[in-house]
């Protein structure tokens, strides 16, 4: 049997890669999404919810984590930021290690880890192949200034705080521009799909 090859997906906020992913999973590439174990461990009730309520007072209410309160905190206390990512990172681990062996053991021939810090967490390195998603930072916070409720400058502002898309570029073997239209975004996506099943 083949051996499993993975690929590492990421890109800034505001670039596309969740859309990326969605046409990869259309595809029939089994896909980790490593936003949406957090969102998940952040909305179940249990130690994860505990330790952010006792690191943040007040962001945890009836049970349910007040995203926008704890996004505020983090603004106002950046060292925030790498607490609660110390906390949650070795949840995620064994989440996607779980997926990793369950998607080995039935002979998937790639599997896609979405990981917005693949290369701050160093996981480019357990990645046969790295798709980064770029666009150009006007789009990008266009993009996230819409989807957040925002001005541009206060999207920028957040963006500031991200690795540079330069860094994420320079990482790549493969760089996907979503700057332009959707179809133009499909079809780099099949063009690339096409190359990974080469």
């Amino acid at each position: 049997m083949a051996r499993m090859k993975v690929l590492g997906l990421t890109g800034g906020m505001g670039m596309g890669k969740s859309t990326v992913a969605a046409l990869l999973r259309k595809a029939g590439l089994p896909v980790f999404d490593a936003d949406a174990e957090v969102r998940r461990l952040q909305s179940t009730p249990g130690p994860v919810l505990d330790s952010i309520q006792a690191m943040v007072p007040g962001v945890v209410r009836d049970g349910a984590l007040d995203r926008h309160a704890l996004r505020r905190a983090v603004m106002a206390h950046p060292e925030l930021l790498s607490r609660l990512e110390a906390l949650i990172h070795p949840y995620v681990r064994r989440a996607r290690a779980r997926f990793l062996a369950f998607w080995r053991a039935r002979g998937a021939p790639w599997v896609v880890l979405d990981i917005p810090l693949l290369f701050e967490t160093g996981m480019q390195r357990v990645c046969d192949h790295v798709l980064v998603v770029s666009a150009p930072r006007w789009v990008q916070a266009r993009r996230v200034a819409a989807r957040r409720g925002m001005t541009q400058a206060e999207a920028r502002a957040l963006m500031a705080r991200q690795t540079p898309d330069a860094l994420r570029v320079r990482g790549a073997d493969t760089v996907l521009r979503t700057g332009r239209s959707m179809e133009e975004t499909r079809r780099q996506v099949r063009r690339f799909i096409r190359m990974l099943r080469a």
